[in-house]
């Protein structure tokens, strides 16, 4: 039988880990995130500040599982630290696009002359501000903040008009 792989996390300063079964959760300066990996032949250790990932063998997919909590480890770490910021462009030329923000949704008004607003959806616990003509995303979970933005963009896709001429909508320009 081949050898297990063992494979440490380190967790950065200024950010607490508390692992219950397979839930692991990040507390930082910015807020806590929970995040339960669920992943079958994969066992997670805690030691001190550190976290112990053990498979029993070395096969692909168990490998990729292994790669996918290491970089989930390390954006909920900075996502608890730094953060996410997702920035968009409202873009437009033949109508002017109107953005705002209503509960848990984002309305664009008058997009190509449109009647009905076109309705995005805010995922989870993020914050969305819209300056002039730029909207700006923030969120300390990844997934959340880029699934955000995302859903802004795709609220704007045109479909049946020529992209060349058509050039309107909410575009996605800086992640940091």
């Amino acid at each position: 039988m081949p050898p297990a792989i063992r494979e440490e996390v380190e967790v950065p300063e200024g950010v607490e880990l508390k692992l219950s079964g397979k839930t692991i959760e990040v507390s930082g300066p910015k807020g806590k995130l929970a995040h339960k990996f669920d992943v079958p032949g994969v066992e997670l250790k805690m030691e001190g500040q550190k976290i112990l990932i053990e498979i029993p063998s070395p096969r692909r997919k168990r490998r990729a599982a292994v790669g996918m909590i290491r970089a989930r480890l390390a954006n909920m770490s900075k996502g608890v630290t730094k953060g996410f910021t997702y920035k968009l462009r409202v873009v437009y030329s033949h109508f002017p696009i109107t953005v705002k923000i209503d509960g848990k949704r984002v309305l664009i008004q008058n997009f190509l002359g449109e009647r009905a607003p076109r309705v995005a959806k805010i995922v989870g616990d993020v914050g969305v501000e819209v300056k002039e003509d730029e909207i700006i995303v923030q969120g300390i979970n990844r997934d959340e903040v880029g699934q955000t933005a995302f859903n802004i963009e795709q609220a704007t896709f045109i479909r049946h008009r020529d992209p060349r001429v058509f050039q309107d909508g909410c575009y996605i320009v800086e992640k940091a």
